[in-house]
């Protein structure tokens, strides 16, 4: 092989080894670029938007997801729990909604978008203790023999309704609190964001 042969093949190698580098470099620069837009651990705890993926909760299942280092509540409700709203109306303080503990368009008899999807920040309204679901209606300890089925704060013994509305006279002082939300889809949910893209 001649002199310019040689040369040439070396240039090659040059290139070739010059945009590897350069590649690899960049893939370098661009992972931490794409990293930085996602949320960070910190801005999710900030009150960042998460998102839900709802299509596989059945009817009467109940998931939680962490929003603002809360819990919130995704309820698929059944027609019978739906059932049980308009029929505790007399037993609840805010039967209504009319205290500020919702979004103006969950501000209806369900307190929700979506008829069937209860979402509700999962802490009681008295001293910030997570009250645990009694779905089963009737006496389940401790529960009295008509009860309908919702939630029972353990600390003081606040109950809720399956609209997250609370029975009259009881410690927490108001209904839990439904948080901003969107469906982005049939089977996605946003919890701490209720305008698409906004």
């Amino acid at each position: 092989m001649s002199n310019q042969g040689k040369m040439d093949c070396g240039r090659r190698r040059l290139i070739v080894a010059t945009a590897a580098v350069g590649g690899a470099g960049a893939v370098a620069v661009l992972v931490p670029f794409v990293s930085s837009l996602l949320p960070s651990e910190r801005a999710k705890a900030a009150g960042a938007p998460v998102e839900a993926e709802i299509g596989k909760l059945e009817a009467g299942q109940m998931m939680t997801v962490e929003w603002r280092g809360k819990p919130v509540w995704i309820i698929n409700r059944t027609k019978e729990m739906l059932a049980t709203l308009p029929k505790l109306n007399d037993q609840m303080a805010d039967p209504k909604s009319e205290k500020d503990m919702q979004p103006a368009y969950a501000q209806n008899e369900n307190r929700s978008i979506k008829p069937e999807y209860m979402v509700v920040i999962g802490i009681c309204t008295h001293l910030g203790c997570s009250p645990s679901s009694k779905f089963k209606p009737g006496a389940d300890e401790g529960m009295p023999a008509d009860w309908l089925g919702g939630f029972l704060c353990p600390c003081h013994g606040s109950t809720f309704d399956f609209a997250g509305r609370v029975f009259k006279a009881k410690p927490a002082p108001t209904n839990l609190e439904v948080p901003p939300h969107v469906y982005l889809s049939d089977t996605r949910i946003l919890i701490g964001e209720d305008k698409k893209g906004a």
